[in-house]
């Protein structure tokens, strides 16, 4: 995966999270840190340029001071300030990069905060994998959890999960969740037959999703799980514990491109973990 791992930064107390966690990564992986600065709000009223040019600078000595702060152990950090539309230029930037890290000012349960309409265009809309960062601490943790749906997405989510496992010899924990639909009030419970199916149904297809990264990744461990209930709560109860969590976007046109899929959105709305949207 080429080019650089790019930081959306703000003055937001997470930002410090986002560099840290992508500083990390990018030594890791030997990749370049870019830090990014977007100031917008601009409208081109008479009297604003002072104000833009002290804001720019402002966010120049943010960007330098984060890039000194990780900049260890021969790590090739750049920062880049700039002025428009912050979703837009993040979107923009992701076009050449091979990771873009934002900041989530969630904090966990409880939080009243969750991740903003700006984020999540930027998590549907980016033309590589995005990773939000919750404003949490994540030490400890361990383990690559990946949300498994049968799509060509999910396939390109476990793909991406399972070379971030390898990576950092973690276990892969492949997560598919089957729902049944809702009992008409007349019947009064599922016929266990149904049930039955369902989740042999969901079995199958993870078993699919699945199959030839035991080869790929030799050495990988794989913990595939099978969970009745609603996707996205699955995900997020049992991405408390985990290093990464890995969804994928379903959206798909000009217009779907800036939306989630529902439950990546709800996933993403109150996040467990580090968490990256692959498309």
């Amino acid at each position: 995966m080429g080019g650089a791992i790019v930081v959306g930064i703000t003055e937001a107390a997470v930002t410090r999270r986002a560099v840290d966690w992508a500083a990390q990564r990018a030594a890791e992986r030997s990749q370049p840190l870019e830090l990014l600065a977007v100031v917008g709000g601009s409208t081109g009223a008479i009297g604003e340029g002072s104000i833009v040019e002290a804001a720019l600078a402002e966010a120049q000595v943010r960007a330098e001071a984060e890039a000194s702060r990780v900049a260890a152990g021969g790590l090739e950090v750049r920062t880049r300030v700039g002025r428009g539309n912050p979703v837009s230029r993040l979107l923009e930037a992701s076009e050449e990069a091979a990771l873009l890290v934002i900041g989530s000012d969630y904090r966990g349960p409880g939080s009243k905060a969750s991740r903003g309409a700006h984020g999540l265009r930027i998590a549907a809309g980016g033309h590589c994998p995005v990773v939000v960062v919750p404003d949490f601490d994540l030490t400890g943790r361990s383990g690559v959890l990946v949300g498994v749906d049968g799509s060509p997405t999910a396939e390109r989510a476990v793909a991406f999960a399972a070379a971030e496992a390898d990576r950092l010899r973690e276990p892969l924990v492949a997560v598919s969740v089957w729902t049944p639909l809702e009992v008409p009030r007349n019947m009064g419970v599922y016929p266990v037959e149904y049930l039955e199916n369902l989740a042999q149904l969901t079995e199958e297809s993870l078993a699919i999703s699945l199959a030839g990264l035991r080869s790929q990744y030799p050495d990988l461990e794989i913990v595939p799980r099978v969970e009745r209930g609603y996707p996205s709560q699955i995900l997020n109860e049992l991405a408390a514990d985990a290093r990464l969590a890995v969804v994928g976007s379903h959206g798909r046109g000009a217009l779907a491109r800036f939306l989630l899929g529902s439950i990546s959105q709800e996933v993403l709305a109150r996040l467990a973990t580090a968490t990256a949207v692959v498309r």
